[in-house]
């Protein structure tokens, strides 16, 4: 009780709690939801010139949500899943009466008329929202950066990128500002930063998470979070899956308990492990943290074969010719009139995905039935899928792609992510170890269609058996050396 009535607290008190755990404190009276909401503005305030992870800060929606969900805990009130727990919401979904920029000159000064479903579901389950955060322009590549916010970069090593396009909700969870963000993932856009900034990232099966407006890249947009922990997730998920007839392709299905999920074992779990899938090009490095993670699903009596050809080849040209150009089609008027001021490195693919022939176009349709059925054959025979979620550690925070492959485009080199928002199936990153230089990698694990059960009942229990939420990084300015509290390069 002392913490609901008194106002003097470090800044990053709660940094290295749950939302689970704040939310459990929270109903017991232990902490106040003003003072855990003033702690994370506190904490946003103090890394937020090292790391540059928010557009816009909504700090009097903040401490206006928290005090309403302070007082409800006091009367006794309704309390929801999330109730008083602080979170940020990525810069391309819609919060009402706030900016939403879309990472881009062209949208500076644009405010949102209403809420997208899953900020509705925030605010109704009792989440304070903080923040919006940096986006790459209308989240087209998979670095950190964008031309109105700047480079947005790593708390593990400010001179390295959170990939992207989720770059801020990934770097300011990472730093300690609030327990989970929102993102989005059209091609990868929550997986890569949550590797690259040791998080637990998932987007559930396609819209189970309803969306709306639509997205640019609508049958491959998914709304999900970036957390420090496996149940947090589950927790989010939970409370915003569900059908909203507002989205025509919403799940109109009660969802799974993913909470829940989380508590069941893995013992004779079916796994396919695929260093390459058949084409991506991964460091060695990666591979070799990626395998001794996956040996740890055997040692809990998983059933565990290694798959070199999951897929015919790169299913890169089908993915290009649906999401940039519906991208591109969005961006119209800003591509004939306001070049000038767009991200460069976007306009030459953008401009090939819009000036495709239909030809082009429906033979990509019919490739990404093609690419659905061969992974429905493949996953009658595996439970999961399991592989590397980046085929590099996080690069220079300049660079729009890794040096490693300088041959491939700005979205492309990811290889791993962008084959699963074609077929729409649950994918998640779990963070599984770390680079000899200290820098977190993760471990793609996707599951059959509907099935996140399986995805996040594997998750938790890697979870459990290599715990990572004891190291965290220490926030440096760019161009300090980075420091990390690792004794080692694993989580062995």
């Amino acid at each position: 009780m002392s913490a609901m009535q008194d106002g003097s607290m470090e800044t990053n008190e709660y940094a290295s709690l749950t939302a689970v755990e704040i939310g459990n404190l929270i109903r017991g009276r232990q902490i106040s939801p003003l003072e855990v909401t003033r702690a994370a503005l506190r904490r946003l305030d103090e890394v937020e010139p090292s790391i540059n992870a928010f557009v816009t800060v909504t700090a009097d929606l903040a401490l206006d949500q928290a005090r309403k969900a302070e007082d409800a805990v006091m009367r006794g009130g309704r309390l929801g899943p999330l109730h008083g727990i602080p979170t940020s919401v990525k810069d391309l979904i819609a919060v009402g009466g706030v900016r939403q920029t879309f990472g881009s000159r062209t949208r500076a000064d644009h405010i949102a008329i209403t809420d997208a479903p899953s900020v509705e579901r925030l605010k109704d389950t009792g989440a304070v929202i903080v923040g919006k955060t940096t986006t790459t322009e209308f989240g087209v590549k998979a670095a950190g950066d964008s031309p109105l916010t700047g480079l947005t970069r790593n708390p593990w090593n400010p001179e390295r990128t959170t990939g992207g396009s989720s770059c801020g909700a990934a770097a300011s969870v990472a730093a300690g500002v609030t327990p989970f963000g929102l993102g989005t993932d059209g091609g990868g856009s929550i997986r890569i930063p949550s590797a690259f900034c040791g998080l637990f990232g998932v987007k559930a099966q396609f819209a189970r998470i309803p969306v709306h407006p639509p997205s640019a890249t609508p049958t491959l947009g998914h709304v999900g979070p970036l957390a420090r922990s496996v149940r947090d997730a589950a927790l989010v998920l939970n409370a915003l899956s569900g059908h909203d007839e507002r989205d025509p392709a919403s799940v109109n299905a009660p969802p799974p308990d993913f909470l829940r999920a989380c508590d069941a074992g893995v013992q004779g779990l079916r796994i396919a492990w695929s260093p390459t899938l058949g084409y991506a090009r991964p460091t060695a490095e990666v591979v070799q943290v990626c395998s001794t993670a996956v040996r740890t699903f055997e040692d809990m009596g998983c059933k565990v074969e290694e798959v070199d050809q999951v897929l015919e080849g790169d299913p890169f040209d089908i993915f290009v010719a649906d999401f940039y150009a519906g991208i591109g089609v969005q961006l119209g008027e800003a591509l004939r009139s306001h070049r000038d001021i767009l991200d460069r490195s976007i306009l030459g693919v953008l401009d090939s995905a819009v000036g495709q022939s239909l030809d082009d176009y429906m033979r990509s349709i019919f490739g990404r039935y093609q690419l659905r059925d061969r992974l429905r054959k493949f996953f009658a025979r595996f439970d999961l899928l399991m592989t590397p979620t980046v085929p590099v550690p996080a690069f220079e925070v300049s660079l729009t792609q890794p040096r490693e492959l300088p041959e491939r485009s700005i979205v492309n080199w990811v290889f791993y992510t962008y084959p699963f928002n074609l077929t729409g199936q649950p994918a998640a990153s779990i963070p599984c170890g770390f680079t000899a230089d200290g820098l977190p990698l993760g471990l793609q694990i996707v599951s059959r269609p509907l099935f996140e059960t399986d995805l996040l009942r594997a998750a938790a229990a890697f979870e459990a058996a290599r715990p990572w939420r004891g190291r965290v990084p220490v926030i440096t300015s760019p161009g300090d050396k980075a420091q990390n509290n690792l004794p080692s390069p694993s989580l062995d």
